[in-house]
């Protein structure tokens, strides 16, 4: 499988490190080895989910049990939550860390993704929702770290996009 299993591990620990105790997620091609990570963690709860909007409520739970969350989703689920992210996370202050896996940029071979991969950013733009690219392995822990701090201080959504050139290692 060409999604990369060292930027995954990457992406796991940096979320550990920023204190993230629980995930919710719906299987997805890649975020295949971030959720089996979470899974073979004892330090961690997996929460899955049957539609992606459930984990706003899931991560809201969590932030009034105090326990720091994240989010993982792919662009068309981030489109199915907004719902959820704006008549909860936004109206109601809770901070939500999101990693979305940004289908549809250049290379994606698969054409139901190129839609919703088009429109992300302009929704969360539209939202009024910070966001950074994660392109790289260099700036993998300084993103998650800084994406966490603003969650937690502005008590709002934030999204981290996890970008091909991060996650997908050609064959």
């Amino acid at each position: 499988m060409p999604v990369s299993t060292s930027s995954s591990k990457l992406i796991y620990d940096c979320l550990k490190q920023v204190g993230v105790r629980l995930v919710s997620a719906l299987p997805e091609t890649w975020l295949v080895h971030l959720i089996r990570m979470a899974e073979d963690d004892p330090e961690m709860t997996l929460v899955r989910l049957a539609k992606e909007e459930e984990g706003v409520g899931i991560s809201a739970g969590a932030h009034l049990a105090g326990v720091r969350s994240a989010m993982l989703m792919q662009n068309h689920g981030f489109l199915a939550s907004v719902n959820g992210i704006v008549s909860c996370a936004q109206l109601y202050r809770i901070p939500l860390l999101m990693l979305i896996s940004h289908r549809g940029e250049f290379g994606e071979r698969d054409p139901w993704q190129t839609e919703g991969g088009g429109v992300t950013e302009h929704v969360l733009d539209a939202l009024r929702i910070p966001r950074a690219r994660l392109e790289s392995p260099d700036h993998v822990a300084s993103r998650i770290a800084k994406a966490q701090t603003l969650a937690q201080s502005a008590s709002r959504p934030v999204a981290l996009l996890l970008c091909r050139d991060l996650m997908w290692e050609e064959a």
